[in-house]
C-alpha cells in the first residue's frame, strides 16, 4: 500500500510523468486554458500554483523597468527566471509569466487556478476536467460588442 505517498502516477515512469507536467504547464500558460483528464488536471494545479508563485514572489519588482532596477534586484529577477524556466519549456512563455501572468495573479493569496470537471470522455469513459487561470483574458467573439436594442 502507498500509505503517506503523495502524487499520483498516472501510469508512468517518474521521467515520462515530469516532462509530461513540464509540457502541461507550459502549455497551460500559453493558452491560459487546457482541456485534460481529472487527475493529471488536479495533479497540475501544484505544478502551476508553484510555478506562478515564483513570479509572484517578485512583487513590486515586477512593475519596475529593467533600466531602473538595481543590480541586486536583476540578480533576484533573473534567479526567479531560472527557477521557473525549469518548469516552462519556452522562453516566451517564460517571459509572459513575469510579464503579464505574475502581475495579475499578484493580487491573490494563491489559488491561480481552477478545475471545472467536464464529464466521462466518449472514447475510453476517462473523467475529463478543463483547468484554466482563474483570472484569465477572455479573447472577445467577433462581434461580441455589438448589442441588439
Amino acid at each position: 500500500m502507498r500509505h503517506q505517498k503523495s502524487g499520483r502516477k498516472l501510469g508512468r515512469n517518474s521521467a515520462h510523468r515530469k516532462a509530461m507536467f513540464r509540457n502541461m504547464v507550459t502549455s497551460l500558460l500559453r493558452h491560459e486554458r487546457i482541456t485534460t483528464t481529472a487527475a493529471k488536471a488536479k495533479e497540475l494545479r501544484g505544478h502551476v500554483e508553484r510555478t506562478i508563485s515564483v513570479g509572484v514572489r517578485l512583487g513590486d519588482l515586477l512593475d519596475k523597468p529593467k533600466d531602473e532596477r538595481t543590480r541586486d534586484e536583476q540578480a533576484r529577477y533573473a534567479h526567479a527566471m531560472a527557477h521557473a524556466g525549469k518548469t516552462v519549456q519556452d522562453r516566451e512563455i517564460l517571459h509572459k509569466l513575469f510579464e503579464d501572468i505574475a502581475p495579475r495573479a499578484r493580487k491573490r493569496p494563491g489559488g491561480y487556478t481552477r478545475v471545472i470537471r467536464l464529464g466521462r470522455r466518449k472514447g475510453d469513459a476517462a473523467e475529463t476536467a478543463i483547468i484554466e487561470l482563474v483570472d484569465r483574458k477572455i479573447p472577445e467573439a467577433e462581434g461580441a460588442g455589438d448589442t441588439i436594442a
